[in-house]
């Protein structure tokens, strides 16, 4: 999907208050007020609250997110109700997202202040981005997609109970309401969904109807004489393909083999779904093993052509921002939001600023800095110019990992080497050297790294052939030493450096595939000297005789250099398969019960990918709706390789 530049709304008011859009030259809501026309309208119009009462989750879709209102009143209407689902899930699209300044001023005056106050909070920057958000713990889940409907909506992966369909009236704002918009809803229609809106434009009920709903017409409020309500009664329910969206009907348990950075996420996100999870561990801690470095940095990625690795990785460090900030801030994990410089020595400055300009990406992900802005950013001489992003920083990946197992409630079992894994009777077992079950579960999660490929043996099929391990060391020296740099915080290209911590100056990392020496080697720290003089202007060789420690560990790395997360694929029945050309078509190894799932390949992103993978995951697993585009989920999938042989076979 290509992503375009999102241009903010503007706010104005009418001489009685009421907002009103000029590009648009509408009102958000009527005069009788935003609240009125989201309980008449959009509340009773799907007749909600009843229709959720006693559910484990459900799901809402508004086409214009605008003012925020019709989240709001759903949400206060969700936590006034005793028989309320266990948890509200609201996707909304907005192509013009107000900045933080104008939703502050158009909720001055809100009638919810409390949740209008926790929105604002939490309002993500205008990238063009699905942006997932929590709210109470976890259980008001809002994933606000910035974009244009007609690009976003085909990308929503989910099943939807509800429909709001608001947006500027359809002679004003035609695109938001052409029928083929209105038939992408069918697509998602869970099964018994409705849909409401307060326009009674025949084009608008004709495209509900070609859509597979029954439409009709409903008494209107505030003016309206009436409005328009809807029930999703297809002619053909079409079969859902093996790799798309997945409802889960067995128990909530999981069984998590591997409890790094991506096992404790996978524990953390599925808990966020009401799942409880055991995790296993070879090591007798988490975050033993790769996830234990002392520290590590994260941030975004900017590409000139803004393609799925830029987009996936962006998506990843504004919510790694996101969770882990709020972490640190509580002291829960040890780290620093203070910014981070990616060394960019390829462009010159004018081409950098011509590249961030056409993107038009929001002021506060990434800037440009030229060499003497960044040197004066990071108290060093840096070498060239560097891209600045400001939510990026550096933590304690073995913190950051107890924390999100922390939260999971999940069981962690340590010291226990699984040998191998079976499936009997619908039911997951990892078993010991021995064949005894150490333990079982409906699902089970791959996320031990490189470990993941032995335990799948030929059953993953092509999935996870590119997995491989990259042998990296780091180093560290005494911080106080005379003459040694202090970065202001991290700076990467061309190896890395991080502020001082605890003491010590941390930087490196080599790169050596097909190397399993678990030794540190003088050669190797002499190699990380080089890189740190390569990036802070200093002297290598004046710094080789001082007292160094250091630390090996294994990247589990992909091809494409992005992380496996998803389904495994079935490689018996993919052979039997007569169309498996796109991802979601390709047979899983999975059903209603339960399945087998890979959370791998997470290379030198750990940090950055842990929180999102994690929920990419357990959408895979709970059916809750995608945080990510389907574009970008196929892009992780582990069935991306199985596709490759697929094709050539064919």
């Amino acid at each position: 999907m290509r992503t375009e530049p999102i241009t903010p709304g503007r706010l104005a008011f009418t001489p009685d208050g009421v907002p009103l859009a000029p590009d648009f030259g509408d009102v958000y809501h009527p005069a009788a007020g935003a609240l009125v026309q989201a309980r008449h309208v959009f509340l009773g119009g799907n007749r909600l609250p009843g229709r959720w009462a006693g559910r484990e989750r459900f799901v809402i879709l508004e086409t214009g997110f605008g003012l925020g209102n019709n989240f709001l009143a759903t949400w206060n209407a969700w936590r006034e109700d005793p028989q309320r689902c266990e948890r509200l899930v609201f996707v909304a699209i907005e192509k013009h997202p107000l900045t933080h300044e104008d939703l502050s001023r158009a909720h001055a005056a809100s009638p919810l202040p409390a949740l209008a106050a926790a929105l604002l909070a939490a309002w993500p920057l205008a990238t063009p981005n699905l942006h997932p958000l929590a709210f109470e713990a976890g259980r008001v889940q809002l994933l606000l997609g910035f974009g244009d409907v007609a690009r976003l909506l085909p990308q929503l992966v989910g099943a939807v109970d509800a429909f709001f369909l608001d947006g500027f009236a359809p002679a004003r704002n035609p695109d938001m309401w052409e029928p083929r918009r209105l038939q992408r809803l069918g697509r998602l229609a869970a099964p018994g969904a409705t849909a409401a809106t307060w326009s009674a434009a025949r084009t608008v009920r004709d495209g509900l109807s070609a859509a597979g709903f029954t439409v009709e017409a409903a008494a209107g409020t505030g003016g309206k004489r009436d409005i328009t309500v809807a029930r999703f009664t297809p002619r053909h329910t079409a079969t859902a393909p093996p790799g798309g969206w997945h409802a889960h009907g067995g128990p909530r348990e999981a069984l998590v083999i591997g409890a790094g950075l991506a096992g404790c996420a996978a524990a953390w996100a599925l808990s966020l779904q009401g799942w409880h999870c055991r995790v296993l561990d070879r090591e007798a801690h988490p975050a033993a093993a790769t996830s234990g470095n002392p520290a590590g940095l994260f941030h975004g990625s900017f590409h000139r052509d803004d393609g799925p690795h830029a987009r996936a990785h962006r998506a990843a460090a504004l919510l790694t921002q996101r969770v882990a900030g709020e972490w640190i801030e509580l002291g829960r994990v040890t780290g620093q939001l203070a910014g981070c410089l990616r060394l960019e020595s390829r462009l010159a400055d004018a081409a950098a600023r011509a590249a961030l300009a056409r993107q038009q990406m929001a002021r506060g992900y990434v800037d440009w800095l030229d060499r003497e802005a960044a040197s004066a950013c990071a108290g060093l001489a840096l070498p060239s110019g560097a891209w600045h992003y400001p939510g990026g920083g550096w933590l304690a990946p073995r913190r950051y990992a107890n924390e999100l197992l922390a939260r999971s409630g999940a069981l962690f079992t340590g010291g226990v080497d699984v040998a191998r894994i079976e499936r009997i009777l619908g039911v997951w077992r990892a078993l010991d050297a021995h064949d005894r079950v150490i333990a079982a579960a409906p699902v089970l999660v791959l996320a031990n790294g490189l470990g993941t490929k032995r335990l799948l043996g030929p059953a993953g099929g092509d999935a996870l052939a590119s997995l491989s391990a990259v042998r990296g060391q780091i180093s560290s020296l005494c911080a106080n030493t005379p003459g040694l740099p202090r970065p202001r915080l991290p700076v990467a290209g061309g190896g890395y450096v991080l502020p001082p911590i605890d003491g010590q100056l941390i930087f490196g990392a080599t790169s050596q595939p097909a190397d399993d020496e678990p030794a540190l080697r003088e050669a190797d720290h002499r190699l990380n000297l080089t890189q740190l003089a390569g990036l802070s202007g200093g002297d290598a060789d004046a710094w080789a005789a001082l007292p160094w420690q250091g630390r090996v560990g294994w990247r589990a790395v992909t091809n494409d250099r992005l992380p496996l997360i998803g389904a495994v694929p079935d490689a018996d029945a993919l052979a039997q398969a007569s169309r498996a050309d796109q991802p979601r078509f390709v047979p899983r190894q999975r059903d209603a019960q339960g399945g087998l799932y890979v959370f791998t390949g997470l290379g030198s992103r750990g940090i950055t990918w842990a929180a999102l993978g994690g929920q990419l995951l357990a959408s895979w697993i709970s059916g809750t709706p995608c945080p990510l585009e389907a574009d970008l989920r196929d892009a992780l999938d582990p069935a991306r390789y199985t596709l490759r042989r697929w094709r050539s076979d064919s």
